[in-house]
């Protein structure tokens, strides 16, 4: 049946008037009871619980005193007053970050200037690091089992140098928490808790985003305290909202292996400044998240000790060393990037950190097929569960020719521009850590042959303000 014309001088039909005047049909349950006069119907729009009307209606609602107003991104749709501030940086019709222009594009003098740029703020860089690939004899029966492939052994190596590492910085011992970052099936906590040899009073925190198959977890879990699993994004970890950090206190030691690109960044925030800086609901970091944790569901709220006011002694040190093996440059972000002071007092910003980052792949130019072919038979192996990690040279395939403006530069050119690039974002990396109280180094800890991605980041606090382990 249509809809009978508005009365000469009656106005647009309101939501407060009769739900069946004029012949219409009344709003359907559930939904909106504004009427619009355009579209001759009420509103379609699902309205907030307790709520008669939807949020772009809401200013029709007689209880409502908030003021809705035209977004001025775009008029089509309106906000209230009061959060247009909050509003403008989610719009939809804001300005997008425009792309960011291939390396390939850039023309010869464009690429000269920003390898000159490069050399510039590389000036005093030692470009090559110490060799500390070490063992630990946690690993000797495992790298001497026949049974492990090639692959498996790689691993090994890896992690036997890792652990060596931190025996040399006096990281292995009692009273301590480790937190595994990009934990995956949790491999490297695996061989810590083995060296650690039963030593009282020690916590593993496996931190890890996704869902992982194959974890090791379950061998260790007979015991009360080893291994909890936090499945949660680095990002929106705060360690001293941990209810076992919060409740022990134990000096931490963070980990990881083949961290990629940004997670490096947002480990090293997390650990150096969850203690340090409280969560501020006033700056743009995002809104505090749940995490699921394999004893628990723990939310980000405020602690008791925080509602009272007590907070951790500021000469207290809560992170005893960090020892992190780097890995995919060219994933790192500038939004992320904890080197970004560095960058600035060298001359440098957003736009060459882009180029840097991406530049990163040339290290391994003219290995690319080498890799791909060997982790494409590796993947088809029958014990690929059991021998290989979350992370594989495969993850790190870049296509080296799009951006290597061949006839320009050789390929020996590009690779060494391309570990320049890494020496550059990793200095950024030591100079904030350096910055905020720690010893930081950047050491070889592993033959090439073995993993492309072999360069360690290793921090101990500068002065003695870790509490003592106890046993």
């Amino acid at each position: 049946m249509a809809a009978e014309p508005a009365a000469p001088g009656s106005g647009p039909r309101r939501a407060a008037e009769p739900a069946a005047a004029g012949g219409l049909r009344p709003p359907v349950p559930g939904r909106c009871g504004y009427f619009v006069e355009r579209k001759k119907r009420f509103c379609k729009m699902i309205p907030a619980q307790g709520r008669r009307f939807c949020g772009e209606h809401g200013g029709q609602e007689e209880e409502n005193d908030r003021k809705r107003i035209p977004c001025p991104l775009d008029p089509k749709h309106t906000v209230y007053e009061d959060q247009l501030q909050k509003h403008l940086k989610k719009c939809n019709s804001r300005e997008k970050p425009k792309p960011q222009l291939p390396i390939s594009s850039l023309s010869k003098e464009e690429l000269e200037d920003l390898i000159r740029k490069l050399k510039k703020a590389s000036n005093g860089i030692r470009p090559i690091l110490k060799d500390q690939t070490l063992s630990h004899q946690a690993l000797q029966e495992a790298l001497n089992d026949p049974k492990n492939g090639e692959s498996a052994f790689k691993h090994l190596k890896q992690q036997a140098s890792i652990l060596g590492n931190m025996e040399k910085l006096h990281l292995l011992g009692p009273g301590r928490c480790f937190i595994e970052f990009g934990a995956g099936r949790g491999k490297l906590s695996h061989w810590v808790d083995i060296a650690l040899q039963d030593a009282a009073n020690v916590h593993f925190l496996l931190v890890e985003r996704a869902t992982t198959r194959f974890k090791v977890d379950g061998k260790h879990r007979k015991r009360d305290y080893i291994f909890e699993r936090l499945q949660v994004d680095i990002q929106h970890l705060c360690l001293n909202k941990v209810p076992i950090l919060e409740k022990e206190k134990l000096p931490v030691v963070g980990i990881g292996k083949h961290l990629c690109g940004a997670a490096t960044d947002l480990a090293l925030r997390c650990l150096v400044e969850s203690y340090a800086t409280q969560y501020d609901e006033r700056n743009e970091e995002p809104s505090p998240k749940r995490f699921k944790s394999d004893k628990t569901d723990i939310a980000f709220n405020n602690s008791a000790d925080e509602r009272s006011g007590k907070n951790v002694s500021e000469n207290w040190k809560p992170v005893a060393g960090i020892v992190i093996a780097l890995c995919c440059h060219h994933r790192c972000q500038w939004k992320h990037y904890v080197g970004r002071e560095f960058f600035r007092t060298v001359g440098l910003g957003p736009v060459e950190f882009n180029y840097f980052q991406r530049m990163t792949s040339w290290a391994t130019c003219g290995m690319q097929e080498t890799i791909i072919e060997a982790s494409t038979i590796e993947a088809k192996s029958k014990d690929q569960s059991s021998d290989t990690e979350e992370h594989d040279q495969v993850n790190n395939r870049i296509e080296c020719s799009s951006d290597s403006l061949q006839g320009l530069l050789t390929v020996e050119e590009r690779k060494q521009i391309g570990r320049l690039c890494k020496l550059l974002i990793d200095q950024g990396r030591i100079k904030y850590l350096q910055q905020r109280g720690y010893n930081a180094a950047l050491q070889y800890y592993t033959d090439s042959t073995v993993s492309l991605e072999n360069v360690l980041l290793t921090a101990v606090p500068s002065q003695s303000s870790v509490p003592q382990p106890t046993a």
